[in-house]
């Protein structure tokens, strides 16, 4: 490790030794012949030499400080298009390459680019101008690359002219994604906004509220740190400050903003955290000199630089704090990695890069760490080069596989194969043999079309031409001396979550919320928030206030008055309790019981008139039909109670109303229609018996009266439903109740009920003066009474009561109701089935009906005699009897009715009676 950290600093630190520029080959760092040209553009080295302060001439200038990371992503093309010709996947076509050299300039990739804008096959690499660009064969069908959004977002525009495709493996600004602005420009990795959004996402888990950012002041900087501004207020973090170091190395106050960026950092004392938007060579340089001044913080890496070995092999690296980092996904890479063992195998006729790099291998050698920035700095170039000549070429086998940065390598790949997959598409029906078999822009149309299988996984380019693939969270962890970067969870951009692969990963990512990095620190008990004339929201200062939130909580606000509640003089909030009607409330259980032997009582009488079904009583009362339905719709409104008690649910709101409603309806509708049988089998007026034989329709009348209040309940549950409802009005304590959606559709639906049984009394009323054995208006009318005067008391009383017993008002009048209709419909007729047998018969009911009706008879022909008198003819019917000395007595007349003792003690013949009493019990 120590001489790959040696090499590394050999690399970065750089010589002098590319090539100068003498004619427009010199441009091409690697190459290769095919029947299709791709591009590349990567900044293999990472400054490019300004001999004076300002370019006088358009002469472009060598580079410097080779990248190891950079040279490998053009290896990993170059490996990708070898393994495409020798493949099938192609078909016989082959696939060429030019790779240049962008330096990290703006100016050098322009170069570039202008000559893959270059007519194909023009010796003098001619650029046409022309209006329409569709028939031009230029240079290249497709470009790899740039490194570096800033460059990538220049040659986008460049090549959009005509419409190549461009797909870069390291681009990550937001703005690349603008399909309007960069029509052709591809990647196959996320936009920064994924990337930011998930570093917001750690910093708000791990608690920091308070941090400083530091970006190069390029287009890639600026759009990240824009971003992440954006996605840090969207979680609450405040950025404490932030510091722009200029994008180039050769920039003359580099060093100066690296030095004020670090003071910033020893003056923010609260600030533990710092996110940074840099490529590698800058954290390097920043890096060194954190570790001058022992800074000591947490480091969220963006992906430039979180896996790059270069950095983490910086001698004393481990001072620095934690580092944690977002890397690119990776998959299976050994082929790559066999091909770096046997690249010294290669030719380096074609490639400048290989050269450089065994080149400067040789010369670093023997090159201890600390004798290297002098040697680099006493040698001219020219003398650099003399010592290369005379150095032996040597090859490690185990250093460049050592510098592989595995999400970069892959994304390279990732490219190559896109762009493959859509020249196999195209060259279907075409022979791609030859240079204009297809024109770049048609490429284009079929890359946003390619599907690719990755680790058998499908991927693809979305409408804005990325790859939504995941990230690593990788950790830079010390091990035996040396820093590993580890893999410590993996980040979904599409479900925004942290998916870690076992417990003990889990506890490392937890691990970091133990450092602080906060304005102001956590409220404690007994401390209120209070924002101060800070611009930022994450500082303020504290009160003391007597109700607050619980002490742990990041934010300090009043206690919430509808969860929580506290004492005066408190330091604590409590959660208030939840209240509603429990099972095991002892008021409860006494109504369930009262329930429970409500649906004894009604199984018992079920039982008793089943066995005995044909008796006259059970006759009498309607029938086993009648009855059956009577007593089911007790069983109901008895069941119904139970849905009052325990914790109130939608279900339990919407059912317990209906239930008791319609089951109520019921109830009242069949003894309705018993009230109307007893009333028309007893009375003998002619005309209130025409009208009950009108209204007496058992069935029409029970579906009628039951289906309006169905309608009812149906029309209040679609509109005004019940649901459940917290009561804060008690200090400390949550009412869960049933708030019944509307009170006029509960109050309509009460109504009904009430309306039917004021009709129902009406009628039992009237029948009131029945035989004494088959009494049951009398017994009706009582129920109904007390059905009234159950529900008159519980409307001021429901209105008036609160709390958790409001469901038990509730329930006692229905049970008081509905306790007072059954035992007065049916307790009766129990009492004479067990105790007056006697009375249960035929002939006694016969002789009880007929002693009422020679009463009833005699009570009529009275009256029909009275009403016959005001009648002239009658008047004169009267006077001849009147005549009759059989019926004067001293002068007055008499009358003799049916079933009437005379003054002499004769009695009428009973005929009229015997049949009137036949008649009842016919109807009975």
């Amino acid at each position: 490790m120590a001489f790959v950290s040696f090499l590394i600093t050999c690399f970065v630190i750089s010589t002098d030794i590319a090539y100068s520029c003498q004619n427009t080959d010199d441009f091409v760092g690697a190459s290769s012949p095919g029947d299709i040209v791709i591009g590349g553009l990567f900044a293999v080295h990472s400054e490019m030499l300004h001999p004076e302060e300002y370019p006088i001439k358009p002469v472009i200038q060598n580079c410097s400080s080779f990248e190891i990371q950079i040279f490998l992503q053009t290896l990993a093309m170059i490996h990708a298009i070898e393994t495409i010709n020798n493949s099938t996947l192609l078909s016989g076509v082959t696939l060429g390459y030019e790779i240049y050299d962008t330096c990290a300039e703006v100016t050098k990739a322009m170069a570039s680019a202008l000559r893959f804008l270059s007519k194909f096959s023009s010796s003098e690499d001619i650029i046409e101008f022309k209006c329409n660009y569709s028939d031009y064969v230029p240079r290249v069908k497709a470009v790899i690359g740039a490194s570096y959004s800033e460059v990538s977002m220049a040659v986008s525009r460049l090549l959009a002219l005509q419409l190549i495709p461009q797909v870069s493996p390291s681009s990550s600004a937001e703005i690349l994604s603008d399909k309007i602005r960069f029509p052709s420009f591809f990647r196959t990795i996320p936009s920064d906004f994924h990337q930011t959004r998930a570093m917001a996402h750690l910093i708000c888990e791990s608690g920091w509220n308070w941090i400083g950012v530091i970006a190069t002041d390029d287009d890639n900087g600026r759009f990240a740190l824009e971003s992440f501004g954006v996605q840090a207020m969207a979680n609450n973090v405040c950025i404490a400050f932030k510091e722009m170091l200029p994008a180039y190395l050769s920039d003359n106050t580099f060093h100066t903003k690296v030095d004020q960026a670090i003071e910033k950092i020893v003056e923010e004392t609260k600030v533990n955290v710092i996110v940074v938007f840099m490529r590698q060579f800058h954290v390097l340089k920043l890096f060194q000199k954190a570790i001058e001044r022992n800074v000591n913080k947490i480091w969220i890496a963006s992906d430039n630089w979180s896996a790059a070995v270069k950095i983490s092999t910086i001698p004393n690296i481990r001072q620095l704090g934690t580092i944690v980092g977002f890397g690119f996904k990776s998959r299976d890479i050994s082929a790559f990695q066999d091909f770096l063992r046997n690249l010294h195998e290669k030719p380096t006729d074609n490639n400048k890069f290989l050269r450089e790099y065994i080149k400067l291998l040789s010369v670093c050698e023997h090159l201890e760490y600390h004798d290297f920035q002098t040697c680099i700095s006493n040698q001219s170039q020219d003398d650099l080069l003399q010592n290369v000549e005379n150095k032996h070429q040597i090859w490690r086998d185990d250093f460049l596989n050592a510098n592989i940065e595995p999400g970069f390598i892959h994304s390279t790949i990732l490219a190559v194969y896109a762009i493959a997959h859509a020249i196999k598409k195209q060259c279907k029906d075409r022979n791609c043999k030859d240079p204009s078999a297809f024109a770049p822009w048609e490429l284009l149309e079929e890359l946003k079309k390619v599907t690719i299988i990755d680790d058998d996984k499908e991927i693809k380019f979305d409408s804005s031409g990325d790859m939504i693939i995941s990230y690593d969270v990788l950790l830079w962890k010390e091990i035996e001396g040396h820093m590993e970067i580890i893999t410590m969870a993996e980040y979904d951009p599409e479900k925004g979550d942290f998916i870690f692969e076992d417990e003990e990963k889990k506890k490392e990512f937890l691990d970091l919320k133990k450092v602080q990095s906060t304005c102001s620190q956590h409220c404690r008990p007994g401390e209120m928030k209070k924002v101060t004339e800070s611009p930022h929201t994450c500082c303020y200062e504290f009160i003391f206030f007597f109700f607050f939130l619980l002490p742990d909580m990041d934010y300090c606000y009043r206690c919430n008055n509808k969860t929580y509640w506290a004492p005066v003089n408190s330091t604590t909030c409590y959660r208030k309790t939840i209240h509603f009607l429990a099972w095991t409330d002892w008021f409860a259980i006494f109504l369930l019981l009262l329930s429970t032997f409500g649906v004894v009582l009604v199984l018992s009488i079920s039982v008793i008139f089943t066995k005995n079904l044909n008796t006259p009583v059970v006759k009498a009362s309607g029938g086993l039909t009648i009855c059956c339905i009577i007593l089911f719709s007790h069983f109901l409104i008895f069941l119904s109670t139970i849905f009052f008690i325990d914790e109130p649910t939608e279900f339990k709101c919407k059912t317990r109303q209906a239930i008791f409603g319609i089951s109520f309806t019921l109830c009242i509708s069949c003894i309705l229609i018993k009230s109307l049988k007893i009333l028309l089998a007893f009375s003998f007026d002619p005309k209130l018996q025409n009208f009950l034989k009108c209204m007496y329709k058992p069935i029409p009348t029970v579906v009628i009266c039951t289906g309006i209040q169905v309608i009812i309940c149906t029309f209040w549950l679609t509109f005004r439903t019940p649901f459940v409802k917290q009561n804060f009005s008690i200090p400390r304590t949550i009412i869960l109740e049933c708030n019944e959606g509307s009170i006029v559709a509960f109050g309509i639906m009460l109504g009904y009920i009430a309306a039917l049984a004021f009709v129902c009394f009406i009628f039992a009323f009237k029948g009131r003066k029945l035989p004494e054995n088959y009494n049951e208006a009398k017994f009706i009318t009582f129920g109904m009474l007390i059905y009234f005067i159950a529900w008159i008391v519980f409307i001021p009383v429901y209105a008036t009561t609160f709390g958790k017993y409001l469901p038990a008002v509730e329930i006692i009048v229905v049970l008081i109701s509905n306790y007072g209709i059954l035992c007065c419909t049916f307790l009766p007729k129990c009492y004479i089935i067990i105790y007056k047998q006697e009375t249960n018969t035929k002939s006694s009911f016969l002789k009880t009906i007929y002693t009422y009706s020679s009463k009833s008879a005699s009570s009529v022909a009275v009256s029909q005699i009275s009403l016959d008198s005001k009648s002239s003819s009658s008047r004169a019917t009267i006077a001849d009897s009147c005549k009759s000395e059989k019926n004067s007595v001293n002068g007055n007349c008499h009358f003799q009715v049916p079933g009437q003792r005379l003054a002499k003690g004769k009695v009428l013949p009973k005929n009229t009676a015997r049949t009137m009493a036949r008649k009842r019990l016919s109807s009975i």
